[in-house]
């Protein structure tokens, strides 16, 4: 019996897949915060039953007498398990066979599985809400940040307009660090993979892939629509060098990989991308491997949650938190509203983004260039608010960096533009091309 509390409902027994460092973080937290969570959720939280590949790995938890299944999937046909908790990852495979599984069965899931929300998260809660079980996300996304809870309920009475987040910490650190050490992209990565920030291989973090799954939840939750990974505009930072830092430095801009939904009379942006932001915005001054998620409703403003966005304890407090709701009996439809009321997603296509750009060109240093990149903007209805060479080669036709910052032009005549400026014999290498977004 847990201390202090009389009267007590009886546990909600759990089953966890995947006791890596998410899940020995859970198991860890309702170990030593057992008392304060029966006090909060009226009733004790307890593990029961795992899933995990291999018995014998030492992990960093404390030891229970539970029940141990070779395939995960089993953890859904034991009448012990209230609710399932996946930390195995992935869209499909394992994952979603459990995930269907336990919600067939008619047991609550908690899950930290962004992709399988991005890409089948409307089925998924359809299949919830047909059986009855509770499904919740909260360390789906920016792990310890409770962003799904504020979209779904804190801010229930407003209308979003608009969601932009930093969501993957990788990146963050590598763009972070980047800037106050001046060394190059690629440098930087290696060290992230060093210290642990970076995957072996890094392509779902650095190319923007994560972050767009991420986003596809947010967007789901904020605007009540189906997800849709596909119509998400994604890049990454492989592109962003130490030289395009300092020029954000000096123009008054900090770089920053940005997750951004917003609503435009066109339909819905999703897109994932390296952006200059003001640095007088607080999102500028979010760096290492720190989260940040802001959210503008029709009623409250601007709100913005920041914290760490990934961890073994973060993420741990993110799935517990959604155990103890289960446990207290706080449910809600895992989007916000029935499954059936979401509504297809009408994507404003990237084409007609407008705002301003920064462009960095690797030119020849030789009398004309300038005027023929400013003939081929000017074709294209795009004007120059700056521009800056930056140097003078030792001998002509060396080469040297030029940087522009446009006035508001359309994505679609920007595109253009690059495209016959990368053909100019002056132009050495492709144009490099950043946006800048105000905030």
């Amino acid at each position: 019996m847990v201390k202090g509390i009389k009267n007590i409902a009886p546990p909600l027994k759990v089953g966890i897949a995947g006791l890596g460092v998410v899940g020995a973080g859970v198991v860890r937290l309702l170990d030593q915060q057992a008392d304060i969570l029966a006090a909060r959720a009226g009733r004790p939280i307890k593990v029961v039953a795992v899933s995990a590949r291999d018995r014998r790995k030492k992990r960093d938890m404390p030891k229970g007498n539970w029940r141990w299944f070779e395939k995960a999937a089993d953890l859904a046909k034991d009448p012990e398990v209230d609710v399932v908790v996946e930390l195995i990852g992935g869209a499909d495979g394992p994952a979603r066979a459990l995930v269907e599984a336990a919600l067939s069965a008619g047991k609550g899931v908690v899950t930290a599985n962004k992709a399988m929300l991005a890409m089948h998260g409307a089925k998924i809660a359809a299949l919830a809400e047909a059986n009855n079980a509770p499904l919740a996300f909260e360390a789906a996304v920016a792990g310890g940040i409770p962003i799904v809870k504020a979209l779904r309920e804190g801010l229930i009475g407003n209308r979003v307009e608009q969601i932009t987040g930093i969501l993957n910490g990788t990146c963050n650190y590598i763009l972070t660090e980047m800037r106050t050490t001046g060394r190059d992209f690629g440098e930087v990565l290696a060290e992230a993979q060093k210290l642990g920030y970076a995957e072996a291989d890094p392509s779902f973090d650095i190319d923007g892939v994560d972050a767009a799954h991420k986003l596809t939840v947010l967007t789901s939750l904020a605007f009540n629509t189906k997800a849709d990974f596909k119509a998400v505009h994604v890049e990454g930072i492989r592109h962003v060098s130490a030289i395009d830092i300092a020029f954000a430095s000096e123009f008054g801009y900090r770089i920053k990989l940005l997750a951004i939904a917003r609503r435009t009379p066109r339909g819905i942006e999703q897109r994932v991308h390296p952006c200059m932001v003001p640095h007088d915005t607080p999102i500028a001054h979010v760096d290492g491997v720190f989260n940040a998620v802001s959210a503008v409703g029709d009623y409250v403003g601007r709100v913005m949650f920041e914290g760490r966005g990934a961890g073994s304890n973060p993420t741990a407090s993110a799935v517990v938190a959604d155990l103890a709701d289960i446990a207290a009996g706080r449910t809600a439809p895992a989007f916000g509203v029935p499954a059936m009321k979401l509504q297809p997603l009408k994507a404003a296509p990237m084409a007609e983004r407008v705002g301003r750009y920064y462009i960095r060109l690797i030119v020849r240093d030789q009398p004309g260039v300038l005027a023929d990149v400013s003939a081929v903007l000017r074709d294209h209805k795009i004007s120059i608010e700056s521009l800056v060479q930056r140097g003078r080669a030792e001998a002509e036709n060396q080469p040297v960096a030029v940087v522009l910052i446009s006035h508001d032009a359309r994505e679609a005549d920007m595109e253009r533009a690059l495209k016959r400026i990368a053909k100019l014999r002056s132009v050495l290498k492709p144009p490099a091309l950043i946006r800048i977004e105000p905030l």
